[in-house]
């Protein structure tokens, strides 16, 4: 006979375990591993019934859309020069500065984030800002930066921002004006509180930058302009399903399959290399984070986390806001918000959590992430990028960043949504 409590502590110790193998990567393997060998040995243990896992798996079903949509794009964009043509522009507008380009990259990847999201941000924006850097002379790595962390740090100007939102929020989610209203100030102090402290722990590597003034611009190809036509119907077809309470990963699965099939059928081309170069490790990455997240549900941490909050909001609302902005934001690197998201929105639904509460759970899960490499699953995408170019940012040379530009960010959201 086993005893439940045992098999919750197996359970817990599997889940524990999987997600340190994503944080730390041992022996270098992708991320994906962990956290697939994670869900299938809660399933073959019997610790988590195989329909539990389909179910937890079919939670994230809107995410993977999402995903392919925007991967999808984003290599056509590379392969049709499209980032390279991006890169000219932009070195052009930064006329040999390197503050200026930095400046540029930083309002660029807040106007991604905030209409097509922080995983566009992460996969779209990334290679951009790379070519852009190298074309122009420059190191690559402190503009990278900016890419992570204004994907966090502007991923709750709107509800499209970062997928995470609609994890928190669910069935529950404010119509696009009440969102405004109640998220403005806390993502203007996010957004410009990051811009400041990245900025300056940055300045010594931007003052040492000499900058080419002007690179020779490419020639963008059809495919290229249909490509760029193509990450601009996204952004509408968001916006739009946004306004409209609407999903948004078959929209966004449904742009990237056109706009591919139009430049691969127009240019007569396979679309086999262009699937080839997918990072597809993203999705079981994210499947097997759901089914350990339904492991958690089924193994009575929702409900004690519940009765938690619930103790803490009776106390003092205003003392439960600041608790659980800063809980979420430290539980998203110990975990990864996309999980914790999940955890966070099916505590605050069964509790039903006071306005500000909600949101100030929905800050900490999306500007968390800014801590450490695998906070977020955007700050994953962007690792991969990274990787792709031959670039390796390891979790302690992130952190060093991270810890001087998270905590006053999420300090000064969380006391602009108080006010």
């Amino acid at each position: 006979m086993t005893f439940p409590m045992s098999t919750h502590v197996l359970a817990w110790a599997i889940i524990i375990l999987a997600t340190l193998g994503v944080i730390a990567r041992p022996f270098h393997w992708p991320e994906a591993i962990w956290a697939v060998a994670g869900a299938v040995l809660l399933v073959v243990l019997r610790l988590l019934p195989v329909s539990d896992a389909l179910a937890g798996m079919r939670k994230g079903v809107d995410v993977y859309l999402f995903l392919t949509g925007m991967m999808l794009i984003a290599e056509l964009a590379r392969r049709e020069g499209f980032f390279d043509w991006l890169a000219a522009l932009a070195v052009e507008h930064a006329r040999g500065s390197p503050q200026l380009l930095f400046l540029l990259v930083y309002g660029v990847g807040t106007l991604v984030t905030a209409f097509l999201s922080n995983d566009a941000t992460a996969i779209v924006l990334t290679p951009a800002v790379y070519a852009a850097t190298r074309a122009a002379g420059a190191t690559p790595l402190p503009y990278l930066f900016v890419c992570a962390f204004i994907a966090n740090a502007a991923s709750f100007v709107l509800p499209i921002s970062n997928p995470a939102n609609l994890v928190v929020y669910g069935a529950h989610m404010p119509h696009l004006l009440d969102w405004l209203r109640q998220f403005a100030l806390p993502s203007a102090a996010s957004v410009v509180v990051t811009y400041i402290i990245l900025r300056v722990a940055l300045r010594r590597a931007l003052n040492d930058e000499h900058l080419a003034r002007k690179v020779p611009r490419p020639h963008l190809s059809f495919g290229g302009k249909l490509t760029a036509w193509g990450i601009v119907a996204i952004g509408v077809v968001l916006v739009t399903a946004s306004a409209l309470d609407t999903p948004l990963g078959l929209p966004t699965f449904l742009c990237g399959v056109i706009t591919a099939s139009a430049v691969l059928v127009l240019a007569r081309q396979s679309p086999l290399p262009l699937l080839k170069d997918i990072a597809w490790g993203v999705l079981p990455l994210v499947a097997g984070l759901f089914v350990m997240v339904e492991a958690l549900v089924k193994t009575g941490v929702i409900a004690e986390l519940s009765a938690l909050l619930h103790q803490a909001v009776a106390q003092s609302p205003a003392k439960a806001t600041w608790l659980v902005g800063i809980a979420t934001a430290i539980a998203d690197n110990v975990a990864n918000n996309l999980p914790v998201g999940l955890l966070a929105g099916s505590v605050a639904s069964s509790d039903h959590l006071p306005q500000q509460v909600t949101a100030a759970i929905l800050i900490g899960v999306d500007l968390g992430p800014n801590l450490s490499v695998t906070g977020s699953l955007a700050t994953i995408l962007w690792l991969v990028a990274l990787r792709r170019e031959e670039i390796h940012v390891s979790a302690w040379q992130f952190l060093k960043l991270g810890w001087i530009v998270m905590i006053p960010a999420l300090l000064l959201a969380l006391a602009a949504l108080m006010v």
